[in-house]
């Protein structure tokens, strides 16, 4: 961590995240043109980096105005500089804005996010993409900010937050230092691409679609993030698949070249109705290969994921007649993977 020796609780840290895959027939892309919506990222580090040089009373009066129960999360939740209902926390906050870490942080995130107008433009067309299927869906506001390398990204009450941060680019001088608790195998997606569909995959996994406490079974949890990935094939279609689901170019082909071996293997191990979570948490996780498939340890990670996308994408081919709507209503994992008739080759 880089402004204080706490660690402070991040409120979500999204790391899911990328693939490489040929775009299903579902992905066409439909006119959002006429849908009024326009983002525009709140800087909410400047307005914090104001503090150096405004008196403290009346910029934290502004932003509390401004940004709401973001504030709070931010400052309790995130640096845990304090608590917010006093004014104790003044002197740990101002430590941190004139420290030469936070300098030198605040150095690198302007020099990469100068401004925000292609996130701005991206993020538009994403919401407008989500109004599309859900046209009584209130968007949340959106903001960045710099965490210390606390959380990548935050969700909260009408806000979605963006660390800067955690998307300085792979190679940042930042990041080689924090290998211990982010390794570079996640690290190298911290990069401006990532941004918009770590916004989208948030709002879709932590707001409008989050995991039953049911879905236990591989199965489930396939389908389950299946849907999220087929959800942001609509939502994102000039995103590459690779940066949805989190493989480089070389695991994309891994998977596709044994798309039949990584079920076969699913089916001979016993592991679709499989619940306990230590023995499948490996086909879910992020990590840097999945150990017991191929060669020189260059099995793809998240093979559940990627898996779970394949059945969904081809249960959605077969069954033109079904909406993204009904699709993301549907909890039955196991109708889904019998219709869609999942039998790579």
């Amino acid at each position: 961590m880089i402004f204080n020796s706490h660690k402070a609780k991040q409120i979500y840290l999204i790391f899911l995240t990328s693939l490489l895959l040929t775009a299903c027939g579902r992905s066409k892309k439909v006119d959002v043109s006429n849908i009024d919506i326009n983002v525009t990222i709140d800087r909410f580090d400047h307005d914090l980096d104001a503090m150096r040089t405004k008196p403290m009373n009346v910029q934290v009066a502004y932003m509390q105005k401004k940004y709401g129960v973001f504030y709070q999360d931010y400052m309790e939740r995130i640096i845990r500089a304090g608590i917010t209902r006093d004014t104790n926390y003044y002197k740990t906050l101002r430590d941190i804005i004139t420290s030469q870490p936070y300098a030198d942080l605040k150095h690198d995130v302007d020099s990469v996010y100068s401004n925000l107008d292609k996130q701005n433009e991206e993020l538009t067309d994403a919401f407008k993409h989500i109004k599309y299927y859900y046209p009584k869906k209130n968007l949340p506001k959106v903001y960045a900010y710099s965490s210390g390398f606390q959380a990548q990204t935050s969700i909260g009450n009408r806000y979605f937050a963006i660390g800067l941060d955690m998307f300085l680019g792979a190679n940042s001088r930042f990041y080689p230092a924090l290998t211990e608790v982010i390794p570079h195998y996640v690290s190298r997606r911290f990069t401006k691409d990532n941004i918009v569909p770590r916004v989208v995959e948030g709002i879709a996994r932590e707001d409008m679609f989050p995991e039953s406490e049911q879905d236990k079974s591989l199965l489930s949890k396939m389908v389950y993030n299946g849907k999220i990935l087929y959800l942001m094939d609509q939502v994102l279609p000039d995103v590459a698949d690779s940066t949805k689901i989190g493989y480089t170019a070389k695991q994309m082909k891994w998977c596709d070249d044994f798309k039949s071996q990584i079920w076969g293997y699913f089916l001979e191990e016993n592991l679709l109705y499989e619940t306990d979570y230590e023995k499948i948490q490996k086909y879910l996780g992020e990590a840097p290969f999945t150990p017991g498939l191929g060669e020189k340890n260059e099995a793809a990670p998240k093979l559940a994921l990627w898996t779970g996308w394949q059945i969904v994408k081809q249960y959605m081919d077969k069954h033109p007649e079904i909406t993204l709507q009904q699709l993301m209503a549907d909890g039955d994992a196991q109708k889904i993977l019998n219709e869609s008739k999942y039998r790579p080759k």
